[in-house]
């Protein structure tokens, strides 16, 4: 399964949580099935997003749609410090 891996720096946990939340029709309509919210232990303006999707094209279909939709509009992405980094990634294969 592809997972749309991000991370990037806040200025508010709160009210990024609001504006993510504001997402969830958007991202259930771009395929995600399932996503996970993750902080460091030493750092709450900080955040690692997983995104899982059932193919490939439907991460690459999403990143596009938070890179031209959410995190190029300020009002789209309050809270959000700096540029996010977005990579898909694949479970590597055992042996």
């Amino acid at each position: 399964m592809p997972t749309l891996l991000i991370e990037h720096s806040i200025s508010d946990f709160g009210l990024w949580h609001e504006a993510f939340m504001r997402l969830a029709a958007r991202r259930k309509e771009g395929g995600v099935i399932r996503e996970r919210i993750m902080q460091p232990v030493d750092d709450p303006h900080y955040v690692i997003i997983d995104l899982e999707f059932v193919t490939l094209e439907a991460a690459r279909g999403f990143r596009q749609f938070l890179e031209t939709q959410v995190w190029s509009t300020p009002a789209n992405s309050p809270a959000l410090v700096g540029s996010p980094s977005a990579r898909i990634a694949e479970v590597a294969p055992a042996g």
